[in-house]
């Protein structure tokens, strides 16, 4: 049986193990710590902690990789509102990993996550979009979600609202725009974004 442990004590046992995963210099983490740490706050209730169990079976830190436990303890923060969560649902229902292939759920899931601002939700459910998985294919939502993400400097969204644009895919189509995109994914590393400005010169 958990021991029950106040808000107060949750959050400082997050805070303890976050700030050695992520803002001390040490190159050697104590994951047993920090993954005992924040289970026993997920275990209370803490929905970030929960989401970060999540992440260590998923990787293997600090405890036996497990993707199972890791999609059971993502579902439970993705239950509760949490938004990276609730895109890693997404895409284990996109994927069929752990969970039979369901485009349906992957899009719900994304919406959910998408609509509080996940970049990689917002990209994923524009690409759902354009291809009707999970939904009917709808060019304007295509559009409007990868401009979102773009917004963030996602580069794999810029490259898309540039094909967007150069051929005419919810948009009228400019190759002014589409240049314009490409150039910023390429300046953001994308390979492919690169080899489409060689096409307007």
């Amino acid at each position: 049986m958990t021991e029950r442990i106040s808000k107060a004590e949750q959050e400082r046992q997050f805070a303890y193990a976050y700030n050695l995963a992520f803002e001390t210099k040490s190159k050697r983490k104590n994951w047993n710590n920090i993954f005992a740490s924040w289970h026993f706050a997920a275990l209370n209730g803490h929905i970030r902690s929960q989401f970060y169990v999540g992440v260590c079976f998923d990787n293997g830190y600090g405890v036996d990789k497990d993707i199972k436990n890791a999609y059971t303890w993502y579902l439970k923060a993705a239950n509760s509102g949490h938004m990276e969560s609730q895109y890693n649902i997404g895409f284990f229902y996109k994927v069929g990993e752990i969970v039979k292939k369901d485009y349906k759920k992957a899009v719900h899931w994304f919406t959910l996550s998408a609509s509080k601002g996940d970049t990689e939700a917002q990209r994923d459910l524009g690409y759902c979009y354009f291809y009707g998985q999970g939904t009917k294919k709808n060019e304007k939502k295509v559009v409007y979600w990868y401009k979102k993400a773009a917004q963030k400097s996602d580069d794999k969204s810029l490259y898309n609202l540039g094909l967007c644009y150069k051929h005419g895919d919810g948009v009228k189509q400019s190759n002014r725009w589409a240049k314009y995109y490409f150039k910023k994914a390429a300046e953001l590393g994308h390979k492919a974004a690169k080899k489409e400005l060689r096409t307007f010169r």
